[in-house]
C-alpha cells in the first residue's frame, strides 16, 4: 500500500490529488490524464476545444461532441430551466461583456446589456440526445460551463479512484473539494475549514465533518471590480445582466457530489438567506452554510453538530 498526493495547475487553478491504496501513483497519474483530455474539451479559451467551438459552429448546423461534454451541457441546462433558477448556461455573453476577474473588466451601459439579454435563454440549446448534438436556435448564444465543470470533473476523477478500491482519496479542484475513505488522520471524518469572507484565503470561520462528500463555496469576495465607489461581482442575474443583489456574501453546500453542489451553490444564490436553508431542508442529501453580509452565520438542521465555530 502506499499513499500519494500530487498538486498540478490546470484549467487556470490549482488541483490537488491525493490516494492512499495500492498502486497510488499509477492511479493518480492516470486521473492527471483525465484532466487534461477535459482541458482540452471543455475549455471555453482554447480554440481548439469542442466548447469553444460551439460558439462558431452551432448556430450553424448541429454539432456532435463528446459524451461527457453532452451530458453537462443536457445536466446544465436542465436546471438553467427551472424556475428561480440563478444558474444559467447561456450566460455566456454577460460574462464576458463584464470581463470580471479580467484585466479588460468594465462596466457596461445600459444598452450594451439589454444588447447581450436576448442571447441568454438556455431553451435556445436544442440538444438530441441520438446523436449527442448541440445546436443554438439564437444567433450569439454562448455556452459557459464554469459554475459547473469543476463538480463534474471532481465526481469523475472520484469515481474512477473509487474504482480502485483506495483506503482514501481526495480531489480538490480550485475550492471544489471531494473526500472519500478515511482522513489522513486515520478518522473517519474529515475536517474542512470553510473561508471567512472578510478575511483573506486560509483564514477560517468554521469548521465542518464530512464524510464520502464535497465541499463547494461560492462567494462574491474574491472576483470583484471596483468602478466608481462601486464593487462589483462575478455571480450574475441573466434577467437583469447585473451581479446578483441580496444578502449572502458566501454560500457553502455540502453533498455527495460535487456537481450537485456546484449546481446549487449557483442556483441558490440570488435568493434570500431564509429561502436558501428552507429550500435546501427540502433536498435529500443536501446541506448549506450561508454568510451574510453583515457576518451573520447559518446552516441547514442536518448540519449541526458537524460544525465548529473557528
Amino acid at each position: 500500500m502506499s499513499e500519494v498526493s500530487q498538486l498540478i495547475e490546470l484549467m487556470g487553478t490549482k488541483i490537488r490529488l491525493y490516494f492512499k491504496g495500492e498502486q497510488a501513483e499509477k492511479w493518480i497519474d492516470e486521473a492527471c490524464v483525465m484532466l487534461r483530455h477535459y482541458e482540452q474539451v471543455f475549455s471555453a479559451n482554447n480554440k481548439d476545444s469542442q466548447l469553444f467551438s460551439l460558439k462558431t459552429k452551432a448556430v450553424n448546423q448541429p454539432i456532435v461532441v463528446d459524451r461527457e461534454l453532452y451530458e453537462l451541457i443536457k445536466i446544465g441546462k436542465e436546471h438553467s430551466l427551472t424556475t428561480d433558477s440563478f444558474l444559467n448556461i447561456a450566460i455566456g455573453p454577460l460574462i464576458k461583456l463584464w470581463r470580471i476577474g479580467f484585466k479588460e473588466a468594465k462596466v457596461p451601459n445600459q444598452e450594451e446589456i439589454n444588447n447581450v439579454l436576448g442571447c441568454l435563454d438556455p431553451a435556445n440549446i436544442i440538444l438530441d440526445d441520438e446523436r449527442n448534438s448541440v445546436f443554438f436556435a439564437k444567433k450569439g448564444l454562448e455556452i459557459d460551463l464554469g459554475a459547473i465543470a469543476k463538480g463534474y470533473f471532481s465526481d469523475k476523477v472520484m469515481d474512477f479512484f473509487k474504482e480502485k478500491q483506495p483506503v482514501s482519496a481526495m480531489i480538490d479542484i480550485g475550492g471544489n473539494l471531494l473526500v472519500y475513505g478515511e482522513s489522513p488522520r486515520n478518522s473517519l471524518d474529515w475536517d474542512v475549514g470553510i473561508q471567512n469572507p472578510f478575511l483573506p484565503r486560509g483564514h477560517s470561520v468554521a469548521k465542518v465533518k464530512i464524510r464520502n462528500q464535497s465541499v463547494v463555496t461560492s462567494g462574491i469576495y474574491e472576483r470583484t471590480f471596483e468602478y466608481n465607489g462601486n464593487k462589483y461581482h462575478h455571480i450574475f442575474d441573466s434577467h437583469t445582466g447585473y451581479p446578483v443583489s441580496n444578502d449572502i456574501v458566501s454560500l457553502t453546500i455540502i453533498a455527495d457530489k460535487s456537481l450537485d453542489c456546484d449546481i446549487y451553490t449557483t442556483k441558490l444564490f440570488g435568493l434570500a438567506p431564509k429561502n436558501i436553508l428552507e429550500t435546501v431542508n427540502k433536498i435529500d442529501g443536501l446541506e448549506a452554510i450561508v454568510i451574510t453580509v453583515d457576518g451573520q452565520f447559518a446552516v441547514t438542521g442536518n448540519l449541526r453538530g458537524r460544525v465548529t465555530m473557528a
